[in-house]
């Protein structure tokens, strides 16, 4: 049946139960066959699966049972409540299995010590059998259940070999024990392998724990977007009260009344009243903007001095805000799964070493001598406990984890594995100007008086103190321990600025135009110098009597010290560099061209950053976004490799997957040059976890036997597998030594 694109309905759910990559394959092709299901999309990643239903046939409630048949489940709450929901579940599921991981590790050494080195002391048997069991038998179930599961699916995944070996280690082992004489009757010796067993479970255990851990931080940028527009609103009622009532409540029309410092909690137009606000979630501006009769405010912008009453426009899923959460969510969940190369491997190797335990037990039993059946057992066991996967589950976290310390001493925050393989990849790198490229912060870089007593300074911090605009506080810093006197009157001039009286001289603070208002003659060298500084993307401040000009000042966001150098060799290394900006077209030009950027783009909103990303990806790249504002969080979420700075929004940083504590962009080039490193000594530890698989499973299998009679003895094939563990393990620890 054919279904029109506009008339089928897309919906997100949260997936609950998946623990590997071929969990969410499991989901997907079930979810496809669900009716009314037009496709489905699954993302390991993020664990949601995005659906396609028909027209009228959107009730998630048929999915979720067709999921539960098979072992997994689908989260349905109100959007409002959904992330709530989802923390507290995974609170409980990480909360669990740091139980079971610490269960594990601490029944599992006694075990490893008497099987290692006390194993003839009297009831050494008994006594691995009693701290195994639990490990095996309670800590290391879902290793059996999700087994068991991929076989209903005909499929095998890490969860199978884990179960598989360490299962029939462990029933071999017990079956050893109590029947020992039926062994050493054959002329074969009963050796057990408990600590084998329950070794690997708390291996594999503590690599679920930290990944567990790490997908626990993808929710708190969500929860923190969420948390920026209030809870409650004062609406203001037709007889002229005023009423508290919840965010919930507020319909279209409503008039809400906004006092200083609080936060807008809808979009709407400005009815009455005047004020400053912060809008540098929008535009990644730290200057306010003002705003007065008709001006638009959005939800999550915070007032400043001012007190005002608007018109809501746009409420609930229409707001601004609404709107970046909703990018944020869906750029974290359109990502394809991560399909780590251990799960490539994984899924030909798993099934290859269960047909070759199989076909040894089968190729002895018809082959062999005496006792063949019995040596073809011991010869599968043998290949499926070198052939376990603790060395191939080692291989990427333990270098990932020497990488990410690494660049933590660097002061690079990485939070995943993935943007630390994908940034040896970089070829394009885009930047925010405001607070990633400058400080972030405007300030006075020069100044000029001409006749520059304290007395004066004095009386421009007066002012300065008094006055409400923006860039007073940064003139105000400038003359910091200077003291305020007591001024005669003040009184602000819309759009131009202010003027004072101290000891019956008037004293104007303000743009040019202020002073054309006075008709005070502005000498040619201090409208030189001021048209130079305007040049450059600089805001220029009068002071002046009325009569004469006393003082100019120039206020700019200025350039980091290492932006330029960073810039250049990033530009060396072949990688293209792009700078986006809310600013205006001048000062992006100037910064531009003090930094040596070639392509840049000026008053870009959010959902633009975004697009342009999105733009440089169709093209080929891969994409690094540079951020440090709430601005920056839907490019952040969409690009290949996000990268906020230490001293922006703590949302920038969430959403991030690298953070540069020091701001400092000359780190960038470094945690390229570490994810190489990383890269490279994640595949020699794959390499040395399979060279013991290559080498040992044909030995294990007893391929030397015919011409040599040598035959792998299963301790010793645990003693390899440990031995290619300690491999990977001292193979990754060298990374720290590299420079």
């Amino acid at each position: 049946m054919e279904v029109i694109e506009s008339k089928q309905i897309k919906k997100s759910f949260p997936v609950l139960n998946m623990s590997c990559a071929s969990c969410a394959s499991s989901v997907e092709s079930m979810a496809q066959t669900v009716d009314g299901i037009i496709d489905a999309s699954v993302n390991f990643a993020t664990a949601t699966v995005t659906v396609n239903f028909a027209e009228g046939q959107d009730d998630p409630t048929r999915l979720q049972q067709a999921l539960q048949e098979i072992g997994f489940d689908i989260l349905i709450a109100e959007e409002e409540k959904q992330q709530e929901v989802l923390e507290e579940i995974h609170e409980k599921k990480y909360a669990e299995l740091k139980r079971k991981t610490i269960g594990a590790i601490v029944l599992s050494l006694p075990v490893v010590i008497i099987g290692m080195f006390f194993m003839h002391m009297p009831y050494a048997n008994e006594i691995m059998l009693v701290f195994s069991t639990p490990v095996v038998l309670w800590f290391g179930k879902d290793f059996f259940v999700n087994a068991w599961k991929q076989l209903q699916h005909k499929k095998a995944n890490m969860d199978t070999l884990v179960a598989l070996s360490t299962g029939i280690a462990y029933v071999f082992s017990l079956f050893n024990m109590v029947a020992m004489d039926f062994l050493t009757r054959r002329g074969v010796e009963a050796h057990v392998y408990f600590e084998a067993a329950a070794v690997i479970i708390a291996f594999i255990l503590l690599g679920r724990l930290l990944e567990e851990k790490a997908k626990g931080n993808t929710s708190s940028a969500i929860k923190k977007l969420m948390g920026l527009q209030p809870k409650t609103v004062l609406v203001i009622l037709p007889n002229g009260e005023e009423q508290l009532i919840p965010i919930e409540q507020l319909a279209v029309g409503d008039t809400v009344l906004v006092k200083p410092g609080e936060k807008i909690a809808v979009d709407g137009r400005v009815d009455g009243g005047g004020s400053y606000v912060d809008e540098s979630m929008l535009s990644g501006e730290p200057i306010p903007v003002e705003k007065k009769q008709g001006d638009r405010v959005y939800a999550g912008t915070i007032n400043q001095k001012g007190s005002f009453q608007f018109k809501a426009d746009k409420v609930g899923k229409d707001t601004m805000l609404a709107q970046i959460i909703r990018m944020v969510q869906d750029a974290q969940g359109s990502k394809a799964p991560v399909q780590k190369l251990v799960d490539k491997i994984a899924a030909v190797f798993v099934p290859v070493v269960i047909g070759i335990a199989v076909i040894t037990a089968i190729l002895w039993g018809l082959l062999g001598g005496d006792n063949a059946w019995v040596m073809g057992l011991i010869s599968a066991v043998t290949v499926l406990v070198i052939a376990c996967p603790c060395a191939l589950g080692l291989a990427t976290p333990t270098a990932i984890m020497v990488g990410v310390g690494k660049a933590a001493e660097s002061g690079i925050l990485i939070k995943d594995a993935e943007s630390l393989q994908l940034s040896k990849n970089i070829t394009a790198v885009v930047l925010d100007k405001t607070g990633t490229i400058t400080e972030g912060k405007p300030k006075v870089v020069s100044e000029y008086w001409k006749e520059g007593s304290a007395a004066v300074k004095q009386v421009l911090f007066s002012i300065e103190r008094k006055s409400e605009h923006p860039l007073a506080d940064a003139v105000v810093n400038h003359l910091e321990g200077y003291t305020s006197i007591p001024l005669a009157s003040f009184e602000s001039i819309t759009g131009k600025g202010v003027e004072a009286v101290l000891d019956g001289q008037k004293y104007l603070v303000g743009n040019s135009a202020l002073l054309a208002t006075y008709a005070i003659a502005i000498p040619k060298e201090v409208s030189a110098l001021a048209n130079t500084w305007a040049a450059q993307a600089q805001t220029v401040i009068w002071f002046a009597s009325d009569q004469a000009v006393l003082g100019i000042m120039a206020i700019a966001d200025k350039v980091k010290d290492t932006s330029r150098k960073a810039i250049k060799e990033l530009q060396q290394k072949g990688i293209s560099v792009y700078m986006l900006t809310g600013d205006n077209h001048s000062t992006a030009s100037a910064i531009a061209a003090q930094t040596g950027i070639t392509d840049y783009r000026a008053e870009v909103l959010p959902h633009q950053k975004a697009d342009f990303v999105k733009e440089l990806q169709a093209q080929g790249h891969v994409v690094a976004m540079v951020g440090d504002g709430i601005n920056d969080s839907s490019a952040l979420a969409t690009a290949d490799v996000s990268i906020a700075m230490g001293k922006g929004s703590d949302i920038a940083m969430d959403v991030a997957k690298m953070t540069i504590i020091s701001s400092d962009l000359l780190k960038i080039p470094q945690a390229i040059k570490i994810s190489k490193q990383t890269v490279a000594t994640i595949k020699q530890n794959l390499f040395w976890a399979f060279i013991y698989n290559l080498i040992g499973i044909p030995l294990a299998a007893g391929l030397l036997y015919p011409v040599n009679g040598f035959l792998l003895n299963p301790m010793i094939a645990g003693a390899a597998m440990a031995l290619s563990s300690v491999s990977v393990v001292s193979n990754s620890l060298r990374l720290k030594l590299k420079k």
